[in-house]
């Protein structure tokens, strides 16, 4: 039996990339897993078949966040489907994972580039938790993936510092629900192998370079960041809260 058997998640962003692999990971967990998705039902479709074909249980959830109303649109879809009224309509963990990094440097950042990062970079994990909090059981679990707060990034300032957010948010939050024994934590991936950095992880240079970054000369993958929201996620994590998990590969430290 899964140390998440009984127990349901949701994980938005869900059916690509990371949110993918830790939808999957949940699901082999025990979990039943709500895929939620923006826009592309194609791949959340895909995402719920590969669980269901490794014997998990999952569903898909579709509703755009970054606008208005999105994380309404969002829960509102959950408790629709058949498979969540099925357990009473609760969430025992929220993985919050939608998001973007949108390439500007402050001199080629306008306002209306700024609003729509941090709408769906911050805005949108917020009202997603605002929103679930009536759902989520007591002794339930929230995942923010976020970024790493202590690497200057200028090529994304504008989607750093709405990451940087939701780790603010994460502290504070982890103590408002402490008396419900929900944790609250964040998790920043480093460089990852993803569809979404195919593109210029396919020049050599941008690729070696990245690699580089990490102590032990690689790329992260999907599943690396997974393994570490299942931890967040599980009972073994009862006595973390308000903390962030740089999952980088040691991007951080500096060799000699």
């Amino acid at each position: 039996m899964g140390v998440l058997e009984g127990k349901t998640a949701l994980v938005t962003g869900g059916s690509r990339g990371i949110g993918r692999a830790i939808a999957e990971r949940l699901a082999r967990d025990g979990a039943l897993v709500a895929v939620a998705y923006g826009s592309n039902a194609a791949a959340a479709g895909e995402t719920v078949g590969a669980i269901e074909a490794a014997g998990g249980r999952a569903f898909a959830v579709g509703a755009e966040l970054g606008v208005e109303g999105g994380a309404e649109a969002l829960w509102a879809a959950y408790a629709a489907h058949p498979l969540a009224t099925e357990g009473g309509g609760g969430v025992d963990v929220l993985v919050n994972n939608a998001g973007g990094a949108t390439f500007a440097g402050i001199g080629s950042t306008d306002e209306q580039t700024y609003d729509r990062v941090h709408a769906l970079n911050a805005k949108a994990p917020f009202f997603v938790i605002r929103h679930g909090l009536e759902r989520l059981r007591d002794g339930g679990r929230i995942v923010n993936v976020t970024g790493t707060p202590d690497i200057a990034l200028p090529a994304i300032l504008a989607t750093v510092m709405a990451k940087g957010a939701v780790n603010a948010l994460t502290v504070s939050l982890a103590a408002e629900l402490a008396p419900r024994n929900i944790t609250v934590n964040s998790v920043g991936p480093g460089i990852v192998e993803t569809d979404l950095n195919a593109a210029w992880l396919a020049d050599p240079a941008a690729r070696a370079h990245a690699a580089s970054r990490s102590v032990f000369d690689r790329l992260g993958t999907p599943q690396e960041v997974a393994d570490v929201v299942a931890f967040l996620a599980s009972p073994d994590s009862r006595w973390v809260t308000g903390q962030h998990l740089a999952v980088t590969g040691g991007l951080q430290l500096s060799l000699l």
